[in-house]
């Protein structure tokens, strides 16, 4: 049967571009992204980051996505149908998919986190809470694997469900509700931050250009880890994003689509940081990176913040978004690559990778409690 006819299609470009970014868009939007840009010069680093969008980041992204348009297939499958006869490109497409369950193996967890963090805030659990006690959220959290289960399990049958109606029905659909809340949400909290009192030093060291903090850390690594975080934040190489071409029609140019992609994210990175910079500095507290920062840093300054509650939960409920359109792609890769390699439907496909999932991440929750060590 010709792929190019019976191959699944975006309902509209609208779909696309959204369901697309929201792969993109994903944590390390927020918590790596604006403590990289303040450490390696504000503007400076943002300039490079760019520039390097522009000139890697959109074309391999273009590539990636025309590997998939041509061949109406997931990655093995497409990557064997445009190969030249005798090489082994199709080699490839198995890596990347299982780099994509090992990344959910830890992503759900992490994605669980942000779920429970939503939930603690709506609820009022941190209400009245002195510094050393939000500290103690987090670790609570971690060292408490029925807690991290239910909620890892949660994400995942959650991004599963979504993921079985199809990509219409499901996938799309849902990633369109879920990147536009998100979007007003990021514009929302980031202009409450703007307007703290002392917001504007923390705008000031995030964006404005700092050759002296640049100079400190090196400019060759200022321009590396500007290259790392475009590749980064765009999920390329893992044929996350081929496998959102094969779902293309051939209406609208491949460049023009991935620069669209490229802005979302972008945006989304950048506003984050007018989030988190602004809010640090009006109340004292020095930002981190990674974990640190979305689970201890920020809860302490909605703490502390009028109406630090409803802040709070706005937030974690935008990280949650983040999260969940990321994971809802990466399981629509996962499980076009099982229905094009084994013949499987839909259903068998959602019920047997969802169990992997399930099953492959008990040892990432566990590893942070019953299963931690410390080596001396």
């Amino acid at each position: 049967m010709d792929p190019q006819k019976t191959r699944e299609r975006f309902a509209s470009r609208l779909g696309f571009i959204l369901v697309s970014a929201g792969c993109a868009i994903g944590i390390g939007n927020v918590w790596k992204f604006p403590w990289m840009a303040g450490a390696n010069g504000g503007g400076i680093f943002v300039l490079f980051y760019l520039l390097f969008l522009i000139i890697m980041g959109v074309p391999v992204l273009t590539m990636e996505l025309a590997v998939g348009r041509a061949s109406r297939q997931s990655a093995v499958r497409g990557y064997k149908s445009l190969e030249p006869k005798g090489s082994k490109w199709h080699v490839h497409g198995w890596f990347c998919i299982i780099g994509c369950c090992l990344l959910m193996m830890y992503y759900t967890t992490v994605a669980g986190w942000m779920l429970d963090y939503f939930y603690k805030f709506a609820t009022g659990a941190f209400e009245g809470m002195e510094n050393s006690a939000v500290d103690g959220v987090f670790s609570a959290m971690l060292a408490n694997p029925g807690e991290m289960t239910i909620f890892m399990a949660i994400i995942t049958l959650g991004g599963f469900l979504v993921c079985s109606f199809g990509l219409q029905k499901g996938l799309e659909r849902i990633s369109k509700w879920m990147m536009m809340a998100l979007l007003l949400l990021i514009v929302v909290l980031a202009v409450n931050s703007v307007m703290l009192e002392g917001g504007k030093e923390g705008l000031a060291f995030y964006l404005l250009p700092d050759i002296e903090r640049a100079t400190e850390v090196g400019l060759g690594n200022v321009i590396t880890a500007a290259m790392n975080q475009a590749f980064f934040t765009l999920s390329l190489g893992i044929a996350a994003m081929e496998i959102f071409g094969s779902y293309m029609t051939k209406e609208h140019t491949l460049p023009g689509e991935a620069v669209r992609i490229c802005a979302l994210d972008t945006f989304v990175a950048l506003m984050s940081g007018l989030i988190i910079f602004p809010a640090c500095f009006a109340f004292g507290v020095q930002p981190d990176a990674g974990p640190p920062l979305i689970f201890i840093t920020l809860p302490r300054v909605f703490v502390n913040m009028a109406g630090g509650r409803v802040w709070g939960a706005l937030f974690f409920l935008f990280m949650t978004f983040a999260s969940f359109t990321t994971v809802l792609a990466v399981f629509e890769n996962i499980m076009a690559s099982c229905i094009d390699c084994f013949g499987w439907t839909r259903k068998k496909a959602t019920v047997i990778c969802c169990l992997f999932i399930l099953l492959a991440s008990i040892p990432c929750v566990l590893g942070y409690n019953l299963w931690y060590f410390s080596v001396p």
